[in-house]
């Protein structure tokens, strides 16, 4: 089964250690069926708390479903934590999570909201950071300086 990574490249001003907010974050992805290589237009989501039983009744994961064309069952486990993006990545790809998958392929990624970050001078944490629009700015008190995350792009590696 593969596993895929899920990268991103974003600019940070003055901020660094972005991640998800919560354990039970919501991820957004678009998925593409390996069987009919069909692409689900609909974003498709799922959590790394949440669990669906395989109808197989073989075991569960963190996301179970039929492809609306070719109606085969697929599913979806994160096989990894989520790791923090930080500034010494600035403007180049990351891993912050990886994703076991059976059936399908995320083939796109959405931000939104639920994320933290920290002032890279500061450590002043922002904890509502809200990637809804693709970028997101503010203001660190602390250090007195803008803090932004902008320019977000994601891609997914095949790391097994």
């Amino acid at each position: 089964m593969p596993v895929l990574a899920l990268q991103i490249k974003a600019e940070l001003e003055n901020i660094t250690d972005l991640i998800p907010a919560d354990a039970d974050h919501t991820w957004h992805f678009k998925v593409q069926c390996t069987g009919c290589r069909e692409v689900d237009q609909n974003w498709i989501t799922m959590n790394a708390i949440d669990k669906a039983e395989l109808s197989s009744g073989r075991g569960e994961a963190n996301l179970v479903m039929k492809c609306k064309f070719c109606k085969r069952e697929s599913s979806a486990d994160f096989s990894s934590k989520p790791v923090a993006y930080e500034i010494e990545n600035n403007d180049k790809f990351a891993t912050i999570v990886t994703i076991e998958c059976r059936g399908l392929e995320p083939v796109d990624f959405e931000p939104r909201m639920g994320w933290k970050a920290k002032g890279a001078e500061s450590g002043t944490v922002f904890d509502e950071v809200d990637l809804s629009e693709g970028d997101w700015a503010e203001y660190d008190d602390k250090s007195e300086l803008p803090v932004a995350i902008s320019n977000i792009e994601a891609k997914f590696v095949k790391v097994k």
